[in-house]
């Protein structure tokens, strides 16, 4: 199982790549998709990132804004689901 830090991390490179940003472009509060820095395209290979990397799948009532706003936030959604998984 990943630690939380491992696990922010890899969200952030994989927001970073997939974004094309510089590292640390990013902050761990910026809205992604306010920022325009991922579409709905985008959320959904987000999606598929965190169900290949942390065996975590999101159910479409936890496809909101709010879990996928930030890295901050991404973050906490994968921690909370693996959390209640152990």
């Amino acid at each position: 199982m990943e630690t939380k830090i491992n696990v922010h991390e890899l969200i952030r490179q994989y927001v970073e790549k997939s974004t094309m940003t510089e590292k640390g472009a990013i902050k761990d509060d910026t809205l992604i998709f306010d920022e325009g820095l991922l579409d709905s395209m985008g959320l959904l290979f987000l999606v598929e990132f965190i169900k290949d990397n942390f065996d975590v799948e999101a159910d479409d009532d936890e496809l909101i804004k709010e879990n996928f706003e930030s890295i901050n936030s991404i973050s906490s959604f994968v921690n909370n689901k693996l959390a209640a998984k152990a």
